[in-house]
């Protein structure tokens, strides 16, 4: 069975007893599209991934790696919302 891209739908809710719950649809086969934009996206996603799989290489402890940028998210996004913070977890004045 084919998947038709610009057809697809996630899921739909059903009615349980007294709730409706979403049941997601099967991924599980094949996909195609007929927008040929599709395919420059793929393209594009597939050499970034390349690129970040070639660069984890690079790095000796990749989870260390990826520590160290969660934390300097949650330290951007704090300055955002307005808390003053560091790296270190300090409070800055």
């Amino acid at each position: 069975m084919t998947i038709q891209l610009e057809q697809y739908q996630s899921g739909h809710y059903q009615k349980g007893y007294e709730y409706r719950y979403f049941l997601p649809s099967t991924i599980n086969d094949e996909w195609v599209w007929q927008t040929p934009q599709i395919n420059l996206l793929l393209e594009k996603a597939a050499v970034k991934l390349g690129e970040l799989n070639s660069f984890a290489r690079l790095v000796p402890n990749i989870d260390l790696f990826i520590q160290l940028h969660v934390i300097k998210e949650a330290v951007v996004s704090s300055r955002i919302e307005g808390t003053q913070t560091n790296i270190q977890g300090r409070r800055m004045c």
